[in-house]
């Protein structure tokens, strides 16, 4: 974005009007693709069967912009923009995903284990990004709410060993 910048000046812009041009065009970097994953666990709590189309819809919503099979040249441009012009982070995404089950997801006990993991490829990097966090529906809410780390970070196989 600096060298953009310093171009826009030496070709006689103002700084108000870089700003413009910035909040107007999203300035790329590099793409990467994201696999999201989520999980949620019930034992013997949930009264109805969670749908897969749920939790597609919720890992979806989480990340930069929805990505499609099949397209038009055309209809690309505007994947690519909005996925610029909404920026997120593979934690941005685990966060997201975990406020959406919170949020569409919400009649679920407190002790749901919930597991959310985002991993994005990398296109100019010799290594992929990762974030994930697992705990219980309860204290993920609680952590949340209270934007402080608060809840165990409980893993699968805690979860599923414990009474």
């Amino acid at each position: 974005m600096d060298r953009s910048q310093e171009r826009l000046r030496e070709d006689g812009f103002t700084d108000d009007e870089i700003a413009r041009v910035f909040e107007a065009v999203p300035v790329a970097t590099h793409n990467q693709r994201g696999i999201g994953t989520l999980h949620i666990g019930c034992l013997e709590n949930c009264d109805e069967p969670i749908e897969a189309a749920a939790l597609l819809d919720i890992v979806e919503s989480s990340m930069s912009s929805e990505i499609y099979e099949l397209m038009k040249r055309s209809d690309e441009v505007e994947v690519v923009e909005k996925a610029h012009m909404h920026p997120r982070f593979v934690e941005d995404c685990v966060r997201e995903m975990i406020g959406g089950v919170i949020e569409h997801l919400g009649e679920l006990r407190d002790d749901t284990f919930v597991s959310a993991r985002q991993e994005n490829l990398e296109t100019i990097h010799k290594h992929n990004v990762v974030a994930e966090r697992h705990g219980l529906l309860g204290e993920l809410a609680r952590e949340i709410a209270e934007g402080e780390r608060a809840a165990r970070h409980v893993t699968m196989r805690e979860w599923l060993e414990s009474d």
